[in-house]
Parts: C-alpha cells; sequence; structure tokens
C-alpha cells in the first residue's frame, strides 16, 4: 500500500469482507484512453479445469468512479479460505463501436489478508470503506469473529460465530450464484418445453391447497412447487389476462413467505396488490383462477372479504408499510405474538409514503419485516450511471446470511447497551463501526434505511428459495426488537421468456397463447381515449413551447410515453408521487410554463390538498388530464374515477370539462391550452373513442369556457349529459322513439362554470329533465339541481332526476356488466323516461 500512483496511472483496488478481516488487491493499469471501460472476473472452476466468466461490467467512468465502482461492484463476490484464485481483466474501448483493447490482465489473483481500519483508511480516504464488525472486546466465544482474530480462523464465519444459528460456513458453489442463461429464460422451466397452450403437469402444486401443506415440503421440493407454481400462474392469466410480470417476479419469495410464516395469524401485506396471484392460489383460491378479474370472480388485487389471507387490501401504491406497522402496533397492543411482513416494490418505493412510513416504523420499534422487493423498477437503492447494480452474488448471499444471523443481531444490542453506558466518544465510534460494517456488508447504499431506524440486510437473490428461507428463518426467530428490510433482488417476469424480454409489453397482458407470447387484442377501428389525448397534447406543443407534460410512473397508461418521444425534453416522470407531481406543476405555472398534468382519476385524489393549497388557492393555470375517469372494467373499484367531478369542481378556481367524444377531447385540450389564468381540468374514460371525425392536423379548436350544446331536439324529456354519458342518452332516446317519444338530448360539456342559459332552456320548455353521468353522488347532478333551486327552476312542475353512480363500491368485472350494476346503461335511462311519464308497461318490455 506504500508505493504511489504515478502520473497517468489508475489505481484499482479491489475491497470486500471475507469474514471478519479486510482482503484486498492493488493493481496498476496503464494510462486509459476513454473512459468506456469494461471489468471482468473469472473464476476457476475444477469441474471443467479453466477459468469460467463470473462476472462482468461494462462502465462509461472517470477513473475515479471507476475505482469506486471497484469497491461496491466486488461486494457482489465471495472470497473463502477455499477460493481465493481469480482472473481480472480490465478492457477498454477507446472507439464506441470498436474492439476491446486489453489493458491490464492478471491471473491467479491472491488475496492477502487483513489490514488494520486505520491501514485502509489512510491509503484511500476519499471513499468511505465499510469496516470491520466491531471494534471493542466481546466474550471469548466469539472472539474468533472479531477483526484481529488469528488469521487461520478467518473463514466466512468461524463455528463458534454461528453457534445457535442453522447457518454455516459456505463457499462459492453453483447455488450461491446467479445461473448464466443464453437468452434471459429460466432454464429449469424453459427447457423442458412447459409454455404450451394446454395446461401443464403440476402434480406437487396439486396437493397444496394452503400454506400449511408446504411445512414438511424440503428444499428440493420448495423449489418444484415455485416451477410448478410459475407454469400455472402463466397458463391461469393466458386464459384470464392480468398482470402478469409482477407476480411472475415473486414466485419464490411467495413460496418462501408461506412456507415461513404461519398466514393468516401471521400478516403478509402485498402493496399494489397486482403481484398477488401466486399468493390467491397457495391460499385456496387456486380452483377460482379463472375467474380473476371477471365479474363476480376474484379480484385482480389483494382484498379482505375475498380471503383471510388478504390481511389488507390495495390497488394503488405505497401503503403496506404504513398498514403493516398499524398491524404491528395493534399486535402489542393486544399482547400478541404474530408477525407482520410487508412486501413492497415494483416502483413503490419512489412514494414519499413508503419513507414516512420507515421514518415512523424506525421511531416506535416495532417488530415487523418490511421486503423491499427491488425488480429494477425502484431508483433506490440499486441505481447508478449504468443502470442497476447486479445485486446478487455469492457474497451478498452469504452476507446477507450472516447480517440476519441471530447471533450478530444479538450481540449489536448487547454492544449498543455497554456502549450507552459508557457515553462519550467510545459511544460514537461503536456507532460509526456499526455504520461502516453494515455498509460493506450490504454494498448498496443500507445506511439510507439504517438512518430511517430499520435493521438492513440484503441485497438478496429473490429467485434463491435455499437463501430465502434462511433469511427469513432467521429474521423471524432472532429475539432482538425493531422493524427489519431485507432487501430483495427479483426479475420482472422471471421464468418466461417473453415476458423477461419486454417486461413493459407483459406488465398487464391480454389473453395470451403461452407458447408463442402472442396476445389475442381485440380490433377496433377506433383507438384509445388515452392515445387521443396524447395526440392531441403533441399537436398543442407543436405549436406553444411553453406546453410540458407530467406523469406519475404512467408513462404508458397516460399515453405521455407518445409525448415523451417527440418532445423528450418537455416530458416529465416523477414516480409513484402524485403529490409532488402536482405541486411540481404548480412550480411550473410559476415560471410561465404550461403544465398539462396527466393523472388517472383514481391516484388524483392521493394528491387532493395538493390540488386545493398549491393550485387552486393561487389560481395557478395548471391543466389536469383525468384519465380512466368513470367505471374501469376489470380493475375494480380501486382504480374506478367515480369521484373526480365531486371533488374538482366544488374548488371555487377550476375550469371542470368532459368530452363526449373523442373530437371533444381534441377540443378540450385546446381549450385547457389556452386557459391561463386558473386551473383547468378534463376526464376521459378509459376504452376506445365511437370514430368521431377528427379536427384537422389534430388540432383542436378551443370551446367558449362554459358554453354546452344541443345534439337533438326533442319534446317533453331533456336528457342532460355529461361526459361520454351523452352517448348512452342519445342511445336511449334511439329506444324510446318506437314508444312514440322523442327526447332532447345535450350535451354539457362543463360542470363549471355551468351553461346557465342552456340548463334554464330545457328546464323552461320540458316536462322532465334527467341528468346523465358517470360520476358520483355530489357532481355534475348536484351542481345543476343547486343552480335550477337558486334560479327558481324546480318550483313549478319541472320533474327532475339525477341519474349518477350508486352510493357504493362497483366490483371488477365486464364494462357492460358495470354499468349494468350501475344502473347507466341506455335501456335503464330509457326506462326512467318511461317510468317518470307513467308507461311502466313500455319501461319493462324495454329493460327485459
Amino acid at each position: 500500500m506504500g508505493e504511489k500512483k504515478k502520473a497517468g496511472a489508475m489505481l484499482v483496488k479491489l475491497v470486500s469482507a471475507a469474514g471478519t478481516g479486510f482482503f484486498y488487491v492493488v493493481k496498476k493499469t496503464k494510462r486509459l484512453q476513454s473512459n468506456n471501460v469494461k471489468l471482468e472476473f473469472r473464476k476457476y472452476d475444477p469441474r471443467v479445469n479453466r477459468h469460467v466468466l463470473f462476472t462482468e461490467a461494462k462502465m462509461n467512468l472517470s477513473p475515479v468512479l471507476l475505482e469506486m465502482s471497484c469497491y461496491r461492484w466486488i461486494d457482489n463476490m465471495i472470497y473463502t479460505a477455499t477460493h481465493t484464485e481469480w482472473h481480472f481483466s480490465l478492457f477498454e474501448n477507446s472507439n464506441e463501436n470498436g474492439p476491446l483493447r486489453t489493458i491490464y490482465k492478471e491471473k491467479e489473483v491472491r488475496i492477502r489478508p487483513s489490514i488494520s481500519l486505520h491501514e485502509l483508511k489512510e491509503s484511500h480516504t476519499a471513499i468511505p470503506i465499510s469496516m470491520a464488525l466491531c471494534t471493542f472486546a466481546v466474550p471469548g466465544n466469539l472472539s474468533s469473529g472479531v477483526v484481529g482474530a488469528d488469521a487461520k480462523k478467518q473463514t466466512s464465519l468461524g463455528s463458534q460465530w454461528l453457534r445457535g444459528s442453522d447457518l454455516q460456513p459456505h463457499t462459492f458453489s453453483k447455488n450461491n450464484q446467479i445461473r448464466k442463461r443464453s437468452s434471459g429464460v429460466c432454464a429449469s422451466l424453459s427447457e423442458r418445453g412447459e409454455y404450451f397452450s394446454q395446461k401443464p403437469p403440476t402434480p406437487l402444486l396439486d396437493t397444496i391447497n394452503y400454506p400449511i401443506h408446504m411445512k414438511n415440503l424440503s428444499t428440493k421440493e420448495l423449489r418444484q412447487l415455485a416451477d410448478e407454481l410459475r407454469s400455472d400462474v402463466i397458463f391461469n392469466v393466458s386464459k384470464t389476462g392480468g398482470h402478469l410480470g409482477s407476480s411472475l417476479g415473486v414466485i419464490e419469495l411467495t413460496v418462501a413467505l408461506h412456507y415461513v410464516f404461519n398466514a393468516p395469524q401471521d400478516r403478509i401485506l402485498w402493496d399494489v396488490g397486482h403481484q398477488s396471484y401466486p399468493h390467491k392460489i397457495l391460499t385456496g383460491r387456486r380452483d377460482k383462477m379463472s375467474t380473476l378479474r371477471q365479474t363476480d370472480g376474484l379480484s385482480g388485487f389483494t382484498k379482505r372479504s375475498e380471503s383471510d389471507y388478504d390481511c389488507f387490501g390495495a390497488g394503488h401504491s405505497s401503503t403496506t408499510i404504513s398498514a403493516g406497522l398499524g398491524m404491528a402496533v395493534g399486535r402489542d397492543l393486544k399482547g400478541r405474538k404474530n408477525n407482520v411482513v410487508a412486501v413492497i416494490g415494483d416502483g413503490a418505493m419512489t412514494a414519499g409514503q413508503a419513507y414516512e412510513a420507515m421514518n415512523n416504523a424506525g421511531y416506535l420499534d416495532s417488530d415487523m419485516i418490511v421486503i423491499l422487493n427491488d425488480n429494477k423498477q425502484v431508483s433506490l437503492p440499486t441505481a447508478n450511471l449504468d443502470g442497476p447494480i447486479p445485486p446478487v452474488g455469492a457474497l451478498s448471499s452469504a452476507l446477507s446470511r450472516l447480517q440476519s444471523n441471530r447471533p450478530l443481531r444479538e450481540l449489536r444490542e448487547v454492544a449498543k447497551g455497554v456502549t450507552k453506558h459508557i457515553g462519550g466518544p467510545m459511544h460514537e465510534l461503536a456507532a460509526k463501526v456499526d455504520e461502516y460494517a453494515r455498509g460493506m456488508i450490504s454494498g448498496s447504499g443500507s445506511t439510507l434505511f439504517e438512518e430511517l431506524g430499520l435493521y438492513y440486510i440484503g441485497p438478496v437473490d429473490g429467485h434463491n428459495i435455499d437463501d430465502l428461507t434462511a433469511i427469513l428463518k432467521e429474521v423471524k426467530s432472532t429475539k432482538t426488537t425493531g422493524p427489519v428490510l431485507i432487501h430483495v433482488v427479483t426479475e420482472k417476469g422471471r421464468g418466461y421468456p417473453y415476458a423477461e424480454k419486454a417486461a413493459d409489453k407483459y406488465h398487464g397482458v391480454t389473453k395470451f397463447d403461452p407458447a408463442t407470447g402472442k396476445q389475442f387484442k381485440s380490433s377496433a377501428p377506433t383507438q384509445s381515449y388515452t392515445t387521443y389525448f396524447a395526440e392531441a397534447l403533441i399537436a398543442e406543443a407543436e405549436a406553444d413551447k411553453d406546453i410540458v407534460a407530467i406523469h406519475a410512473a404512467m408513462g404508458g397508461g397516460t399515453g405521455l410515453n407518445l409525448f415523451q418521444r417527440r418532445f423528450p425534453t418537455r416530458c416529465f416522470d416523477v414516480g409513484i408521487a402524485e403529490q409532488h407531481a402536482v405541486t411540481f406543476a404548480a412550480g411550473l405555472a410559476c415560471e410561465g410554463i404550461k403544465p398539462f398534468c396527466a393523472i388517472y382519476s383514481s391516484f388524483l385524489q392521493r394528491a387532493y390538498d395538493q390540488v386545493v393549497h398549491d393550485v387552486d388557492l393561487q389560481k395557478l393555470p395548471v391543466r389536469f388530464a383525468m384519465d380512466r375517469a368513470g367505471l374501469v372494467g376489470a380493475d375494480g373499484p380501486t382504480h374506478c374515477g367515480a369521484f373526480d367531478v365531486t371533488f374538482m369542481a366544488c374548488l371555487p378556481n377550476m375550469v371542470v370539462m368532459a368530452p363526449s367524444d373523442e373530437a371533444e377531447l381534441f377540443h378540450m385540450v385546446a381549450t385547457a391550452a389556452a386557459i391561463n389564468d386558473r386551473p383547468s381540468c378534463f376526464r376521459y374514460p378509459r376504452g376506445n373513442g365511437i370514430g368521431m371525425e377528427l379536427p384537422p392536423g389534430n388540432k383542436g379548436i378551443p370551446i367558449e369556457i362554459g358554453k354546452g350544446r344541443i345534439l337533438k331536439e326533442g319534446e317533453r324529456v331533456a336528457l342532460l349529459g355529461y361526459g361520454t354519458a351523452v352517448q348512452s342518452c342519445l342511445a336511449a332516446a334511439a329506444l324510446v322513439e318506437p314508444h312514440g317519444l322523442s327526447l332532447t338530448v345535450a350535451d354539457a360539456r362543463f360542470c363549471k362554470p355551468l351553461d346557465h342559459a342552456l340548463i334554464r332552456s330545457l328546464a323552461k320548455s320540458h316536462e322532465v329533465l334527467i341528468t346523465v353521468e358517470e360520476g358520483s353522488i355530489g357532481g355534475f347532478g348536484s351542481h345543476v339541481a343547486h343552480f335550477m333551486a337558486l334560479d327558481g327552476l324546480l318550483d313549478g312542475k319541472l320533474k327532475w332526476r339525477p341519474l349518477v353512480l350508486p352510493d357504493r363500491y362497483i366490483d371488477h368485472g365486464s364494462p357492460a356488466d358495470q354499468l349494468m350494476q350501475a344502473g347507466l346503461t341506455p335501456s335503464h335511462i330509457a326506462a326512467t323516461v318511461l317510468n317518470i311519464l307513467g308507461q311502466a308497461r313500455e319501461a319493462l318490455q324495454i329493460m327485459s
């Protein structure tokens, strides 16, 4: 370590922990001519008598970042007394498209043990290196696990250290490494050719109805169960559609959780819930999987009323840590001893609520387990400049087991108690030493979670059942108190080649052929309202450079991925952070930018205070595009956009619109772009347009604010529709024509401000006025009634009826079934007209 770095040379340091000491390699390289570098490690494999590729990484880094990356990257390898021979190569590509140039190669790299913490710090002060396990004295039977112990005992862990646990020192073995798969496909499944259109054989899974049936399975049988469970998920989802990729990514984790814990006594919470299909199959619902997301069938999310094993309902993200903490505290208040496990991931860690909950969990210090399901959709904690760090391997496997080890955790508790009594610098030193140790063991910034008060374990290979079950058992049996976070790294779509290669396309799928991966999407002559919105916004942005778009991790769902392709610097994905999205848009509006904030109607509920306080109160011109308004079919009540009209139209400064068809949507996007003195919003449904002619060049024409229109002139009865419910009104008018009635049909366009002149005209020239909307009580109809009451229009003979969504949540099902349950089909509207006019028999005929 005493040699100095020559000018132009690069010092590559590889530092890791092997049991209790430090090991490092110091090598010099030739001058780098570029920053495009590839690192490669090969490990000797006696089975083939040669060095085989263990891992590699390509990176475009400065020398300093390369040095730092070496520290972190090496944490994905393990050095033991029996495996210390490696081949290390460093390549450079001075031309992006040219061949790699070998600038350094070393055979039979040997590891030199143990230098002191002081020496290591002196040798490289710029990078905070991880640490020894502890620096204070410990009982004699643990001394073999302390830095400075006899070098002969420095293996992964001494046997004394592991006393009382089922963990043992282990070498780098086939089971502990990530298997190289030539096409990214799980060999245990694809090589057997299980992906056929017929139901796959599942002999072991057929014997499992509930988690209790798994308890006596061997590790080998657990792996077989995972394989069969994966095949079963693929087959079932191919017949119903649903969220495939996320469910495939947690197969092994689900098996391990139900093997180790005793649900439903132990609470297992699934954040969002769209990854819960394997959980449903293992908890008594396998025979109902063919009804997934269908009318009267299984929900696509966890649902308390569906099963005792679903201890908390979900659909929106980032709620499980909060709910799990509440369950843990409630358990403690009741004097119970059950476990609480909150599984969170799939992007949910980008939401502030997750960190609020972890902060409170660390403060309350109640026993609970948080499992971070990191499938590369989370920016923390595995992202770097070149994408996700390879987060699992032999070192992470062994050291994650070490971190979950009961004696180690209990030792930490004892040590903290001792040093607190000593106080002063000793306490601070012990805290820093502990932080250094945790940082080296994790290699992924665990101090973030530690600062919040959660004991961090990981990263762990989320597809290695051996490691998962061992770690979960250790955490479950540990006597120390407080929240624990286990960082589990998974692969979305794992084990199904098509889902692995295109995780975005197989996140949510329609029915598909398992053998080919081809999805059976129904052909439609029109595009979705979501696509029409994106096209309209692109047209407006072409003409106005101040227009920008914002979404909360829903580029595909909101159509803004199309906008992003056209205007990459004017589209902002803020993550699953609707609150931030709204206030971020407000800040943009303060600077003269014209933000369009595209958020699902049901997700905007999460940011209502920001809509009120940060936007409407200040009269800032933020435009809200509320997708998925009204009923949403298979996604059910968690995603139903029932309340947006009610909570937006009550705001004093908000302009509230809803298009009746896709052409009107183009005009309302143009209208929102033109409104620059107050906030505005417009809602549109899931589903496709009706085939209306679009404006030339997709460029809408701004509508006069607060101005509706009459679509069909009639007499006696007027139907005043809001949004796409107008189409049902037109259909209802056609249904009653054979009964000698000609109805007036009007399109309100605006809920706020209302077209007072239109409403007054309809009320005075008709016997009956019916408002129709696909929204909740308190929405458009209530605003119309309020105006008519104040205007005296209800003082005469006018009969007014509001048709709205019923005052209950409508379960998942087909759109047609949901409209039937809501009483908002054209037949229901027509029957309402006939009943008001005293033609009950005709009404029954229409309903039949």
